[in-house]
């Protein structure tokens, strides 16, 4: 069960997807807020609880949650609300302990958090779809996929139910507010984990992820170089390795 960022959609994953092996089920879906999905964007443990429920009306009684950034935060939250239903997590660029910068203070804040946040999703993509243009012509040729993903990303945002600038605002307020609640959290995960993290990330530094691993029982760091903060579409043959070679050991009598 893939879980996609701030800001992001399913589609992120696929990448991803194409290469792992087809005997692999994989699921991936809109978090709330997002894209198709028609519920309002929620808490961590508001995104927990509605996946729980995805996984129910799926008929998936277990699974391994690969979460990116925030979902990351969703994948936890799940795993130790119902650790039963949670047999492993692939943490990828995942937010944790020490992810905050002053960035993410401003767009929580009571007055500056909304101007922000409305001024990112109403100006932002139209700017960075001029953006895009004006390096295509200066190059005289399309440009390849992800060849500059942050410009491609925000280009592309948009909001099919409800404003996103909302959605933005409602996640950034809650991982300034309770990512202590998170921290502590974390006892309670017992399920296998990997955690996948580039040193050259600008958003997410290699301390989250350590610190990730001192808080969780049974995990493990992977350094992945290359991708920065969006390994999912920047470097998916390495995160689609890594989660094939986890899955492998979990296959395994003692996995």
């Amino acid at each position: 069960m893939f879980l996609h960022g701030q800001p992001g959609a399913a589609s992120d994953w696929a990448d991803v997807v194409e290469v792992l092996p087809p005997a692999l089920r994989t699921v991936a879906f809109d978090r709330p807020g997002y894209r198709s999905n028609p519920r309002p964007p929620g808490t961590l443990e508001d995104n927990a609880r509605w996946l729980l429920a995805e996984l129910d009306a799926a008929g998936i009684r277990d699974a391994v949650l690969v979460g990116h950034s925030y979902g990351g935060g969703v994948a936890l939250t799940a795993a130790a609300l119902a650790p039963h239903r949670v047999r492993a997590l692939v943490l990828v660029a995942s937010v944790g302990p020490h992810c905050l910068d002053g960035w993410d203070r401003l767009l929580a804040a009571p007055i500056a958090g909304p101007v922000c946040a409305v001024a990112a999703w109403w100006l932002t993509p139209g700017f960075a779809r001029q953006r895009v243009a004006r390096i295509e012509r200066q190059r005289g040729r399309r440009l390849e996929p992800n060849e500059f993903l942050n410009w491609e990303s925000w280009g592309s945002a948009r909001h099919e139910h409800g404003a996103m600038w909302r959605t933005f605002l409602t996640e950034q307020r809650e991982l300034v507010r309770h990512l202590d609640q998170l921290e502590a959290r974390l006892p309670l995960v017992t399920a296998p984990t990997v955690i996948l993290s580039d040193p050259t990330d600008k958003m997410i530094p290699m301390a989250t992820a350590y610190a990730l691993q001192e808080g969780l029982a049974h995990s493990r760091v992977v350094p992945v170089i290359g991708g920065g903060h969006n390994l999912p579409r920047r470097n998916p043959a390495a995160v689609a390795s890594e989660i094939v070679r986890f899955y492998d050991v979990l296959e395994q009598p003692n996995g």
